[in-house]
Protein backbone atom coordinates (compact mmCIF):
# COMPACT_ATOMS: atom_id res chain seq x y z
CA UNK A 1 0.00 0.00 0.00
CA UNK A 2 1.01 3.30 -0.77
CA UNK A 3 0.55 6.10 1.88
CA UNK A 4 1.10 9.55 1.85
CA UNK A 5 0.12 12.07 4.51
CA UNK A 6 0.57 15.15 6.44
CA UNK A 7 1.26 15.69 9.98
CA UNK A 8 0.85 18.72 12.12
CA UNK A 9 -0.07 19.91 15.66
CA UNK A 10 -0.40 22.73 17.47
CA UNK A 11 3.12 23.72 18.86
CA UNK A 12 4.12 22.43 15.23
CA UNK A 13 7.09 21.19 17.49
CA UNK A 14 7.50 17.85 18.75
CA UNK A 15 3.95 16.15 17.61
CA UNK A 16 4.25 17.12 14.36
CA UNK A 17 7.68 15.15 13.69
CA UNK A 18 6.73 12.29 16.09
CA UNK A 19 3.72 11.57 14.38
CA UNK A 20 5.61 11.50 11.11
CA UNK A 21 8.02 9.18 12.13
CA UNK A 22 5.79 7.14 14.14
CA UNK A 23 3.71 6.56 11.06
CA UNK A 24 6.88 5.92 8.45
CA UNK A 25 8.35 3.57 11.08
CA UNK A 26 4.84 1.41 11.51
CA UNK A 27 4.36 1.05 7.49
CA UNK A 28 7.88 -0.16 6.83
CA UNK A 29 7.22 -2.66 9.64
CA UNK A 30 3.77 -3.47 7.79
CA UNK A 31 5.39 -3.98 4.33
CA UNK A 32 3.92 -0.12 3.06
CA UNK A 33 5.56 2.92 1.30
CA UNK A 34 4.89 5.91 3.31
CA UNK A 35 6.18 9.80 2.29
CA UNK A 36 4.99 11.92 5.02
CA UNK A 37 4.74 15.71 4.88
CA UNK A 38 4.83 18.25 7.64
CA UNK A 39 3.32 21.62 8.44
CA UNK A 40 5.43 22.70 11.41
CA UNK A 41 6.18 25.80 13.00
CA UNK A 42 9.35 25.70 10.23
CA UNK A 43 7.17 25.64 7.41
CA UNK A 44 6.24 22.89 5.16
CA UNK A 45 8.95 20.20 5.45
CA UNK A 46 9.11 16.98 3.06
CA UNK A 47 5.92 18.38 0.81
CA UNK A 48 4.57 15.83 -1.38
CA UNK A 49 4.74 15.72 -4.88
CA UNK A 50 1.50 15.61 -7.56
CA UNK A 51 2.43 11.90 -8.31
CA UNK A 52 3.20 11.01 -4.87
CA UNK A 53 -0.36 11.76 -4.42
CA UNK A 54 -2.02 10.28 -7.64
CA UNK A 55 0.00 6.89 -6.63
CA UNK A 56 -1.48 7.19 -3.27
CA UNK A 57 -3.95 4.57 -1.80
CA UNK A 58 -4.59 6.18 1.15
CA UNK A 59 -4.16 9.65 2.47
CA UNK A 60 -3.26 9.95 6.71
CA UNK A 61 -4.18 13.34 8.16
CA UNK A 62 -2.88 13.79 11.38
CA UNK A 63 -3.67 16.97 12.51
CA UNK A 64 -4.52 18.68 15.59
CA UNK A 65 -4.99 21.72 13.34
CA UNK A 66 -6.33 23.04 10.02
CA UNK A 67 -3.76 22.13 7.23
CA UNK A 68 -2.97 23.57 4.59
CA UNK A 69 -3.13 22.44 0.73
CA UNK A 70 -5.73 20.17 1.56
CA UNK A 71 -7.51 20.32 -1.54
CA UNK A 72 -4.65 18.32 -3.11
CA UNK A 73 -6.39 15.16 -2.07
CA UNK A 74 -9.47 15.35 -3.53
CA UNK A 75 -10.68 12.42 -5.03
CA UNK A 76 -8.39 9.96 -2.79
CA UNK A 77 -9.27 7.86 0.12
CA UNK A 78 -8.25 10.50 3.19
CA UNK A 79 -8.24 9.64 6.88
CA UNK A 80 -8.23 12.13 9.22
CA UNK A 81 -7.05 11.49 12.91
CA UNK A 82 -5.46 13.41 15.74
CA UNK A 83 -1.41 13.63 16.23
CA UNK A 84 -2.27 11.22 19.32
CA UNK A 85 -4.09 8.65 17.58
CA UNK A 86 -0.62 8.29 15.34
CA UNK A 87 1.39 8.49 18.32
CA UNK A 88 0.32 6.01 20.71
CA UNK A 89 -1.13 3.36 18.02
CA UNK A 90 0.35 3.66 14.40
CA UNK A 91 0.07 0.23 13.45
CA UNK A 92 -3.25 -0.06 14.39
CA UNK A 93 -4.34 2.85 12.54
CA UNK A 94 -2.81 1.79 9.30
CA UNK A 95 -4.29 -1.96 10.00
CA UNK A 96 -7.67 -0.29 10.32
CA UNK A 97 -6.89 1.46 7.06
CA UNK A 98 -5.83 -2.05 5.34
CA UNK A 99 -8.88 -3.39 6.13
CA UNK A 100 -11.12 -0.89 5.26
CA UNK A 101 -9.17 -0.42 1.83
CA UNK A 102 -10.01 -4.67 1.82
CA UNK A 103 -13.45 -4.72 2.32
Amino acid sequence: MNIVGVTACTAGIAHTYIAKEKIMKAAKELGHDARIETQGTIGVEDELTAAEIQNADVVIIASDINISGKERFKGKKVVEVPTATVVKSPKTLIQKIEEKLKG
